[in-house]
């Protein structure tokens, strides 16, 4: 048996008494000598429940500083974390389940009424009577994490990452946003995302800061922590409409935040007169581009003046990060000509679970991976991301898939034919326009929005409804999705 060589180890040997984790609503915090030991003791629960050597844990939870040492607990004895969006309905959940096959499935409060599920908090308790696990050498190429998203055909995938990726992602995220020693970030982000549970925990464990983990983001009470000197929070990550909804707080003081090293805003377009705001309060509010399969592809300076002379750049690929933009036909694009993305470098997910044709998809054959965005460059090398090549959009920071919501509808009796789009929206960055061709002369769009809301993620039930009388079509019978935009965009 060999000691662990993650993070958490290594620190708790050089700063045993250092502050590693906090949980802000529970007012318990842990050393990383503690973190170190609570993580053993759960990889010896893991051990005698046999969850080693590529067995799943799933996991049903609201954010916590357990989850946090049941990742790493896994990555010790080989077992794979498997943290799951407990907002999906009870038939989402069921796929996702059926393509994982956990070997031990935990949950709090958010899994009440699922059958088969462990107690998330009587799983923890049961470490305290285990000594820390003795564990063997772990490869770091060994597939520690699965990310699930969906994919465009509405299918779940998986996203499988290693711990070296993970690595590389800490290492990216770390330098583009200069993460220290004494830095310390506000964990809000659900934990089933890439950002939840790699970039706001990875890159300040690596460099011997701590987290301090919250539940879910409620404006005032998170401006009061940011804002808080005795917390000495750092850095925080969240999409748009988090960082909108602290400036319409009544009192918002731009002065209790200035001490920041970085607000970073992901996963949907920001406004450049929102982004232009918090800089003339003298707040870097730092934009950047990432995804499941490779963590932090493009990093923006935390200078105020950087960022303001490249407003609404992505800013420039990660230090580990190789990027190429091509045309249709593969071909290289020239300096601000507009191109599909392709990404290269050890941060890239090795694939995904158990699905051999959409990991092949996923490259271009010289290990190149497609992302399906539209980018342009200038000729100082940062990044603007213009489009998605793929239908998808992104609604207060979730990834929504039409074709999902659309193969729901499929056999709706009030139904004909459907299409949904994305379009902007102020509160949301994107929102969901359903168009329904009707079956009936007068179909009942409340009790349409009621079917989806059964069967659907919350976020994912578009906003809009309207009735049409066709769907644009080319000659061939392709469905035209941007002249459907124009004309919902001229009745809204």
């Amino acid at each position: 048996m060999t000691m662990p060589t993650d993070s958490i180890s290594f620190h708790a040997r050089l700063t045993p008494q250092r502050l590693a984790a906090r949980d802000l609503l529970l007012q318990q915090e842990w050393t990383y000598a503690e973190l170190d030991d609570l993580i053993g003791r759960l990889a010896a629960v893991l051990q005698t429940r046999g969850c080693v050597d590529g067995e799943r844990l799933a996991v049903l939870a609201r954010n916590s500083v357990w989850q946090v040492a049941l990742h790493f607990a896994c990555a010790r004895v080989g077992a794979i974390y498997v943290p799951l969006n407990w907002r999906l309905s009870g038939t989402e959940l069921d796929a996702l389940l059926q393509r994982a096959e956990p070997h031990l499935l935990l949950g709090d409060d958010v899994a009440a009424g699922r059958a088969q599920v462990e107690d998330f908090a009587h799983f923890i308790d049961s470490a305290k009577d285990l000594a820390p696990a003795e564990t063997p050498y772990i490869p770091p190429d060994r597939v520690s994490l699965i990310l699930f998203t969906s994919g465009t055909s509405g299918q779940p995938k998986g996203v499988m990452l290693s711990e070296h990726n993970l690595q590389q992602v800490a290492h990216n995220f770390g330098v583009t946003t200069r993460v220290e020693a004494h830095s310390s970030f506000l964990c809000e982000a659900p934990m089933f995302h890439i950002i939840g549970l790699a970039t706001n925990v990875r890159p300040v464990l690596a460099m011997g800061g701590s987290i301090q983990v919250s539940n879910g983001f409620e404006p005032k009470r998170t401006l009061g922590w940011l804002g808080n000197p005795a917390l000495g929070i750092t850095h925080y990550v969240g999409v748009p409409q988090m960082m909108q909804a602290f400036r319409s707080q009544p009192g918002f003081d731009p002065a209790a935040l200035r001490h920041l090293t970085a607000l970073v805003s992901g996963g949907a377009p920001h406004a450049s007169e929102d982004l232009l705001g918090w800089l003339e309060d003298g707040i870097p509010m730092v934009c950047g581009f990432g995804m499941s399969e490779a963590g932090t592809v493009f990093g923006m300076s935390v200078d105020c003046e950087v960022i303001r002379s490249k407003l609404g750049a992505a800013g420039i690929p990660s230090p580990t990060v190789q990027t190429r933009v091509v045309d249709n036909e593969g071909n290289d694009c020239a300096v601000g000509m507009p191109g599909e993305l392709l990404l290269r470098g050890p941060n890239l997910s090795p694939g995904y679970w158990r699905d051999p044709q959409a990991t092949a998809e996923m490259r271009d054959g010289a290990s190149w991976f497609r992302t399906g965005d539209i980018v342009r460059r200038d000729a100082d090398g940062f990044f603007w991301v213009v489009d998605r090549k793929k239908d998808m959009f992104i609604s207060g920071g979730e990834n929504v898939y039409p074709a999902e919501i659309e193969a729901v509808l499929a056999d709706h009796p009030e139904i004909r034919e459907c299409a949904v789009v994305g379009m902007a929206d102020a509160q949301w960055g994107e929102v969901g326009y359903l168009a329904i061709v009707p079956a009936t002369e007068t179909p009942d769009l409340e009790r349409i929005r009621s079917y989806l809301s059964e069967r659907l993620a919350k976020y994912k039930v578009p906003k809009h409804l309207r009735v049409v009388e066709a769907l644009p079509r080319t000659a061939t019978g392709k469905l035209q999705k941007a002249r459907l935009k124009d004309v919902l965009a001229k009745e809204a």
